[in-house]
């Protein structure tokens, strides 16, 4: 609607033939071009030239793009998804009817469940969007009835709108979380006639018994404006939410042009509608601009910012005016006005100023309310007159506004006069200054959309079936219209992919009438924006018109459509000097990155390195320490490569076995590239002087070889489920805990790089090997969505081995990986590894604390599971403490502050540890059980307890488990493991003797206390300098009497009194002669 004239590239080097080629037939008197211009062999709308299917659209030679600029592609559109086959099926039904297809498809996506649904004649088709194969479609007949036929207008895909609800949802975390993983979740959904007021309520679209939805038909006659002309009229807008604690039941809000406000009660039996607001105009009225005066556009506040849970509030946009209105849940559904503020008026500073030089009309269009509920954004368009030449023009702008939550509205009574609930955030953002005159059916036909990426950005959709994101970016607007090089058709709809952690949305994202659905980059709308044209577009054109066209292509650069090729990872969406054309201090790191490339590639081809470290250093390669080192990026790119023979239409046979092919062939390329560092004498170098980066390099190693076994793991796995006959589900690798867990990664990726956008979840997953902490961010942030509460214990059991089982595998690999290859790392001090961070042992932690909750509930499942999650949850104890003792020791060398984490590694440690020993008790109870015949056999018991605890005593005595050490040498009453542990464990403050020691001082164990120091003199003398009572009985035991008697004579003296602890009894004249009896007599002795 709003991009300036821009004549694409690709059809310039065609000039000279389309200008002897015959002009194209003039286009229609009413046809409004958006862009401004006519581009020969182009429809009247969408975008233009042959198109086929969007997986063949995909596959588009590159070889015409190796001569433009490196990144210009990754401006372009990003396919999402292809339509579904029974989708393209029915719409190439449609087209070979005798309507043409003209204006007969009706479509939306709805970001809250993330399905997109079309209507194609009398068929109406509902998939998920995000997925970038939609393999199931639901496909919903509407009747008959609704479907008027009585002419060509009565079937225009125009007049139909939808709204959809989730039914129990958790919130947005939860409903998101699902939609990743594409599971189907109890929704509603209402198909709404615009024109005649019929509407169609399924109260769940995936329940077998609603698969014909309850209808509503209101005539002509029930209408609130009477017969006669009632056809005209239609609603503009339309809102639904669900009531509160009632099942499948919503109500739907609608808007008319007159003013008048109907509630539409839905219900699984019957749909009721009622008027609650009467329009103030008649349809009568000649004047159109009254007769539109009324509701423009409805939206809720969010929930979260209504202040009762009864309530629901909503907003109405009039033609000058925001109202706001209420609607209580509690007895009755009751709706009432709140209150109103005026927009557009005399004072500037509330809203819009009226009345000013060269204005003729104003018009508010749409709005939108972000999902906090604190900003509104009011898309205005303004009828001017250029006082100079007399020309008309309509001015475009946004007008954004702050909601004041907490506002007390005056009573029912006096509803309008009440205080402002809104305020203007900022003078209003012109979006185009300058634009051609419209008629008020084309103005009422544009959408706002806001809430996509760059942050503060909008998407305008016009009746004309185009859509423009605007955004004020560095000092301007800049507009990027959304456009392909093939006939795409209409825009049918624009919607945000959802964020995967409930933070900031994703990527702008639009459905298409012919060519799927499509994303719009970041990058794309800042870099491949323009800036709006100072001049008119008026029909009647303008005498700048030549001048601006020459001076617009200066941005062009149109090219096919970006599909996500082996470099997306790198690039992402950051931006390079040749886009932007500013100088970038990373020139140097550019060019070395280049001279590695082609080093490397020379020396795979020839073998020979030709010098390469000294043209490297010479280069300024050395320079960079981390991720932004070359050699680094290099790595990365060689195990991040994605293959470019990947398509998402093959069988899943073939890509299983592509992906596995592909991983070997990057481990394979990986270790050429070692080689080459080690003959280039590179390896030697940044060992030395950039252990950081060479650490880097090495890990990639690591995690490309843990992506390898993990890969094998879900092989194994899912010819496991196969095997198994429980359910025709269970054939299906789908079921398994490990698939939904590549399934959220692989999304969460997607969805934050939109040039993935094309791609299987399995492919980006096992694309991005060193992003694998991604995995472990996952299980600590999103494990109760994978592993649900709802699932039978044994199943939760089951699924919680599956995911254990893949971080023991991926880590272990990887450390096996480190040990085979320890020759070629650096220096490790102070070098924190990647297992160490943070994001991975917080993620091995969340399923170790899940898998010991499943252990605790008792019954909850056969010994057999037990003791095979048992084994799993030790090796996930070994890998977390291990993680933690190499962070540890990095934060000691580094000298950082380490208090907080020693704390943290205690804690877990003794709770992995006590879990542990617990159930093996149980493992032991239950072994014991089956070996035993008629008699008690105490040594055969004692021999399983030791076999079983075995693995668990090896690791509380690396890693310092004092209670568990202590605990199953107290159940074995084992001296002499105590002992001989008592003499290995040697640690900070005294280690485990003093442990044992203070065991059995609690205890009140005196007589094993002072048998132990006869062997641990030193230590026992040390632990008991501040317990005089037992000190001298220590010194007697080892014959020091002398000390004894010094002991007994400073244990006797009154002073001492003080200096004993509350819970000691004061000693009594005869204690203290009794003690210096003894202390005498000790003395004789010595």
């Amino acid at each position: 609607m709003f991009s300036p004239a821009i004549r694409k590239p690709h059809l310039l080097h065609r000039r000279d033939k389309e200008e002897a080629s015959p002009s194209p037939p003039p286009a229609p008197v009413h046809t409004p071009s958006p862009r401004g211009f006519a581009v020969y062999d182009r429809p009247a709308t969408g975008t233009p030239a042959p198109w086929t299917s969007s997986s063949l659209l995909a596959r588009i030679s590159t070889s015409t793009r190796t001569d433009r600029a490196g990144d210009s592609d990754q401006i372009q559109p990003v396919r999402v998804a292809e339509f579904p086959q029974v989708v393209r099926n029915a719409q190439a039904n449609l087209l070979q009817k005798s309507f043409a297809g003209k204006n007969m498809l009706a479509g939306g996506i709805d970001k809250e469940t993330s399905l997109a649904w079309m209507l194609c004649g009398n068929e109406l088709f509902i998939w998920s969007y995000l997925a970038s194969v939609a393999k199931d479609c639901l496909v919903l007949e509407v009747p008959s009835s609704l479907m008027e036929k009585k002419d060509a207008k009565s079937l225009s895909g125009s007049q139909w709108v939808v709204c959809m609800m989730r039914w129990g949802s958790g919130g947005a975390s939860t409903s998101n979380s699902g939609d990743m993983l594409h599971r189907r979740s109890s929704t509603g959904f209402i198909l709404f006639n615009k024109r005649t007021h019929a509407i169609a309520y399924w109260p769940d679209i995936y329940a077998e018994s609603t698969k014909s939805p309850v209808l509503g038909l209101f005539g002509h006659g029930d209408t609130s404006v009477g017969d006669g002309t009632s056809g005209s009229c239609s609603i503009n807008s339309l809102i639904a939410t669900a009531v509160p604690g009632n099942i499948n039941e919503c109500i739907v809000i609608a808007s008319e042009p007159t003013g008048t406000l109907w509630l539409f009660q839905c219900s699984p039996a019957a749909i009721h509608r009622k008027e609650i607001h009467k329009g103030t105009l008649g349809v009568y009225s000649a004047d159109l601009s009254q007769k539109n005066s009324g509701g423009r556009s409805l939206t809720w506040l969010p929930n979260k910012v209504s202040s009762e849970t009864a309530d629901r509030m909503f907003f109405l946009l009039t033609r000058q005016e925001l109202q706001c209105w209420s609607i209580s849940f509690l007895h009755d559904i009751i709706c009432k006005k709140l209150g109103s503020q005026e927009i557009v008026g005399s004072d500037g500073d509330l809203g819009i100023r009226k009345d000013i030089a060269g204005q003729k009309n104003i018009w508010l269009l749409d709005m939108q309310i972000d999902e906090h509920g604190k900003e509104i954004s009011i898309l205005v368009a303004t009828f001017c007159k250029d006082r100079v030449s007399g020309s008309n023009y309509t001015q475009y702008s946004l007008l954004t506004m702050l909601y004041r939550p907490n506002q007390k509205f005056s009573s029912e009574h006096n509803p309008v006069k009440t205080e402002r609930f809104l305020e203007k955030k900022a003078p209003s953002q012109v979006i185009i200054p300058k634009a051609r005159v419209e008629d008020e059916e084309f103005l009422f036909s544009m959408r706002l959309k806001t809430g996509g990426r760059p942050s503060g950005s909008v998407i305008i959709l016009s009746g004309d079936g185009t859509a423009t994101v605007a955004i004020y970016w560095r000092g301007s607007t800049r507009l990027y219209q959304f456009d392909l090089p093939w006939d795409a058709g209409k825009v049918l709809d624009a919607s945000v992919i959802p964020s995967s952690e409930d933070r900031d949305d994703g990527a702008w994202v639009v459905l298409t009438e012919k060519a799927g659905v499509w994303a719009i980059p970041e990058k794309a709308v800042l870099v491949g924006g323009v800036e709006p044209p100072e001049r008119s577009l008026s029909r009647k054109g303008s005498c700048n018109e030549a001048e601006e066209k020459r001076r617009s292509q200066a941005f062009s650069a149109s090219v096919v459509p970006r599909r996500a090729s082996s470099e997306a990872w790198s690039a992402g969406e950051r931006q390079r000097p040749a886009l932007t054309g500013i100088a970038q201090q990373a020139v140097v790191d550019e060019e070395s990155e280049m001279l590695l490339n082609r080093l490397f590639h020379d020396f795979v081809l020839s073998g020979t390195v030709h010098e390469a470290l000294q043209k490297l250093r010479a280069a300024g390669a050395f320079e960079k320490e981390g991720e932004m080192n070359v050699f680094v990026r290099i790595s990365k790119s060689i195990v991040n490569t994605l293959s470019k023979h990947w398509t998402t239409t093959r069988e899943t046979e073939f890509l299983a076995s592509t992906i596995v092919s592909s991983l070997i062939e990057k481990k394979q390329k990986h270790e050429k590239f070692l080689q080459f560092l080690a003959l280039s004498k590179c390896h030697e170098e940044l060992s030395s002087k950039q252990r950081a980066a060479m650490l880097t390099v090495m890990e990639h190693g690591e995690k490309l070889s843990g992506m390898i076994q993990l890969r094998e793991l879900q092989n194994a796995l899912s010819r496991q489920h196969s095997s198994i006959n429980l359910s025709p589900q269970s054939k299906n690798q789908t079921t398994g805990a490990l698939w939904n867990l590549i399934q959220l990664v692989g999304e969460k990726a997607r969805r934050n790089t939109v040039l993935l956008m094309d791609r299987d979840n399995a492919e980006v997953f096992y694309s991005r090997i060193s992003d694998i902490e991604d995995l472990f961010h996952c299980l600590s942030h999103q494990l109760q969505y994978i592993i649900t509460g709802e699932e039978h214990p044994s199943v939760q059991m089951q699924r919680a081995l599956e995911l254990s089982n893949a971080c023991m595998t991926l880590v272990q690999a990887a450390l096996h990986h480190r040990e085979e290859h320890k020759n070629w790392y650096p220096s490790p001090e102070g070098l924190i590894t990647w297992n160490s961070q943070p994001v991975v042992r917080s993620g091995i932690w969340r399923v170790a604390s899940f898998v010991m909750e499943l252990l605790r509930e008792p019954g909850a499942s056969d010994m057999s599971v037990k003791s095979n999650l048992w084994s799993q949850l030790e090796g996930l104890t070994d890998i977390l403490l291990d993680a933690y003792i190499g962070l540890l020791t990095a934060k000691f060398e580094r000298g950082e502050e380490h208090g907080v984490l020693v704390q943290e590694y205690c804690d877990r440690r003794d709770e992995l540890l006590g879990s542990l020993y617990d159930l093996a008790k149980q493992i032991v109870d239950a072994k014991y059980q089956e070996s035993i015949e008629v008699t008690e056999n105490l040594d055969l018991k004692e021999s399983i307890f030791r076999e079983v605890t075995s693995p668990i005593l090896a690791t509380a005595k690396r890693h310092e488990g004092y209670q568990t050490l202590w605990q199953i040498c107290y159940d074995l009453s084992d001296t002499s493991l105590l002992c001989s542990l008592m003499h290995d464990s040697v640690g900070p403050h005294g280690g485990f003797s003093f442990f044992v020691f203070k065991q059995l001082l609690n205890r009140c164990q005196y007589a094993k206390l002072l048998r132990l120091g006869e062997e641990f003199q030193e230590e026992l003398a040390s632990f008991l300098k501040e317990r005089d009572d037992l000190l001298w009985l220590h010194e007697i035991c080892l014959s020091q009497f002398s000390s004894a008697s010094e002991t007994l004579h400073t244990h006797a003296r009154p002073e001492e009194d003080a200096n004993l602890t509350s819970n000691r009894k004061p000693l009594t004249f005869v204690e203290r002669k009794r003690l210096l009896y003894l202390s005498k007599i000790a003395a004789a002795a010595g």
